[in-house]
């Protein structure tokens, strides 16, 4: 199994994600063999979610999050997960995720992203959006 990783590429010095916010970001997903699976740039448009909230795989609300509030996921998950101290992603920043298949889709195939697959991410992000 694969260990779940994060490296930044860019570290951004815009505002911090954090849980519950809309963000924005571009990003680029692979499989374990580096087969491109998805990217938002080939669509030209960024993707957007809500973060922390489970509307994204695990592996992404944690590699965006942090492990302060990486920390607090895991334990609601009820899952095992030895998390590396990392903080939230700030806009501008760029970030590469590696995600164990229990972090991504799991059992599921979803698109092109075949069962049990370990992917990697690499993650622009270009807006943090909260209620304040």
């Amino acid at each position: 199994m694969t260990d779940f990783k994060t490296q930044d590429l860019i570290v951004g010095t815009g505002k911090a994600a954090e849980r519950g916010a809309l963000i924005t970001a571009h990003y680029t997903g692979y499989l374990a063999d580096g087969t491109l699976f998805d990217s938002s740039h080939s669509r030209g448009q960024p993707f957007e979610c809500v973060i922390g909230t489970g509307r994204v795989i695990k592996g992404w609300d944690l590699g965006v999050l942090g492990s302060e509030i990486g920390v607090k996921l895991v334990q609601k998950w009820g899952i095992e997960l030895e998390l590396p101290a990392f903080d939230a992603m700030k806009v501008g920043g760029k970030r590469q995720l590696v995600v164990p298949a229990h972090l991504g889709y799991g059992e599921r195939s979803v698109g092109k992203i075949p069962p049990n697959s370990d992917l990697t991410f690499e993650i622009e992000l270009i807006d943090v959006k909260t209620r304040d």
